[in-house]
């Protein structure tokens, strides 16, 4: 069953976040994802909007999606997102 990585980020710091930008194609080449979503003004229909980024990336499957998260080198890579935004991240289960 298809795997969603989503995030909603407040970025705080453009120049440390973009350090994190500049290495993740490297990092996620391997793990069989799909980045299908990056929209820094989505249209907001209900609710509130306090983000500066949405990021939606598809997997074939939780394992794989997490074999990407937990992996040493996006683990190490991910300090530079933490340090340059806040996040509401979480893992959505498709429907195949």
């Amino acid at each position: 069953m298809s795997c969603y990585f989503v995030a909603n980020i407040n970025i705080h710091s453009r120049e440390e976040y973009k350090v994190y930008l500049d290495g993740f194609d490297k990092v996620f080449a391997g793990y069989h994802g799909q980045v299908v979503a990056v929209d820094e003004s989505p249209a907001l229909l209900e609710g509130q909007w306090p983000y500066t980024r949405m990021v939606i990336i598809r997997f074939p499957d939780e394992k794989e999606a997490r074999r990407w998260y937990e992996s040493p080198e996006y683990q190490l890579l991910v300090q530079h997102r933490w340090s340059a935004a806040a996040a509401d991240v979480v893992l959505v289960h498709g429907r195949d």
